[in-house]
């Protein structure tokens, strides 16, 4: 089987040449036992609560924190979205996505974050893609007036797109909202490690 270096942990390691076929010009960068690592880590940073005085580093304590990614884009993609209140974990989902990319993952965990609210509670969901945020609070009811047809070319991502508006649509209870990427904010991170995991999981 094919060797890799990890860039971590310098191990060398191997993929079956089957997987590699999947996904044309994809190299890994990490053995299964840094992103294991990685993964444990990060979970364990988001079980501490850290203490008051760092919540301004903790962000946001209560709501629906969702991600998507692959790698490469396009490439083998995941999913992950955690329910939390009060930086208490109540609900947790993430997938596979197959070969894909970053906006469709991105659109299936808004999609799979609505489900895991119990329906008639009040809370912000949050996402790090400006476009997804953007996509169903300002584009798509345009977009569904016109036949779901945009004045420049047809709507990416539609079939996700339809079901990512009309889920928060039958959701007035549910506010979508940005929020920034890689800045320490602790649910934010958590859902990227399961946007991870679905996708490691996923090709394994």
């Amino acid at each position: 089987m094919p060797e890799f270096d990890c860039r971590d942990c310098g191990a060398t390691f191997s993929l079956s040449q089957q997987v590699l076929d999947r996904y044309p010009g994809w190299t890994p960068k990490q053995c299964r036992s840094c992103r294991g690592t990685r993964r444990g880590n990060a979970q364990a940073s988001a079980r501490n609560s850290g203490g008051a005085n760092h919540a301004s580093d903790e962000g946001p304590t209560t709501g629906v924190f969702t991600d998507g990614s692959s790698a490469p884009n396009p490439g083998p993609g995941g999913w992950g979205a955690v329910y939390v209140v009060k930086n208490e974990i109540v609900s947790e989902a993430y997938g596979y996505g197959g070969d894909t990319t970053n906006n469709r993952m991105e659109l299936f965990a808004l999609i799979s974050a609505v489900d895991l609210v119990p329906i008639g509670v009040n809370t912000t969901v949050y996402s790090d893609s400006d476009l997804a945020v953007r996509t169903i609070n300002e584009w798509a009811a345009g977009w569904e007036q016109r036949g779901w047809k945009r004045k420049s070319g047809p709507v990416e991502n539609l079939d996700l797109v339809k079901k990512a508006y009309a889920a928060f649509k039958n959701r007035s209870e549910l506010e979508l909202r940005w929020i920034k990427a890689h800045a320490g904010f602790r649910w934010n991170e958590y859902a990227d490690e399961l946007a991870n995991r679905g996708r490691v999981e996923g090709w394994r």
